[in-house]
């Protein structure tokens, strides 16, 4: 997923950077930060076949010289108030101040971010603008899919071969959503996939349906309006996060 916004970063610029940082301030669950997937050798040998250009891997020190509490914060508004910042707490204060140091630092022209991260693609455009980075373009990229639908993620590599078989389930119910939007209501379709979801192992966070443009959630499909749909579960210790627009 990442490599594939490495391509679409460098068809259109002379030069691409990259970041390596797993970054401490955005994790509330300190053990699923212990855990949390770090391939740094391969990493580095996948974006040199991608022809990244320049890669920045910083340590906690240099990103918060001064400690965590010496960066700049942001305050998003009811966008780190529901669904993800609901669920994890301080998560896009952490996301506002890594991100802004890093625009600090590199004061790239162009940002490229990729869809599976809707809320925060939302949260960073927002951030972008607090900033007063007038210049800045942030690209949206489709998210990038395995065979079954299942969106390429860090995380997936955690998942064991049963947990994997099953975790294509959160896509299928993105389709269904979207595949209903003129025949039920959706309070409907989200008790059908949320049902569906548990009996396949899941703990669900929420199945939730936002207006595409604001994040302001909604009772039911928006005539003529731009829709989201959004899903969050767990499969064992395993969260999973997705979305559609349509």
């Amino acid at each position: 997923g990442h490599i594939s916004l490495i391509g679409k970063a460098k068809a259109d610029n002379t030069l691409v950077i990259c970041s390596i940082f797993v970054n401490p301030t955005q994790f509330d669950d300190k053990s699923d930060f212990e855990k949390y997937p770090v391939t740094t050798e391969d990493d580095i040998e996948q974006l040199i076949d991608a022809g990244c250009d320049v890669l920045f891997i910083p340590s906690v020190d240099e990103m918060y010289p001064g400690g965590v509490s010496s960066v700049r914060g942001y305050d998003f508004g009811y966008l780190e108030q529901l669904l993800e910042g609901l669920q994890r707490p301080g998560h896009f204060h952490g996301v506002g101040q890594i991100v802004g140091r890093l625009l600090e630092i590199v004061e790239p022209q162009f940002l490229y971010l990729g869809q599976k991260d809707y809320q925060q693609c939302m949260v960073i455009t927002k951030l972008v603008a607090m900033m007063g980075l007038y210049e800045l373009k942030v690209v949206i990229c489709p998210t990038v899919r395995e065979p079954d639908g299942l969106a390429m993620s860090s995380r997936n590599r955690r998942l064991t071969e049963t947990q994997r078989a099953r975790a294509g389930v959160i896509y299928q119910c993105l389709v269904s959503i979207e595949s209903k939007r003129d025949t039920s209501d959706f309070s409907v379709v989200q008790k059908e996939c949320m049902e569906l979801l548990v009996a396949k192992g899941f703990v669900v966070d929420y199945v939730a349906l936002a207006h595409a443009r604001t994040l302001q959630p909604a009772g039911n499909y928006l005539k003529g309006e731009p829709m989201v749909a959004l899903i969050a579960a767990r499969i064992g210790e395993i969260r999973l996060i997705d979305n559609m627009v349509f």
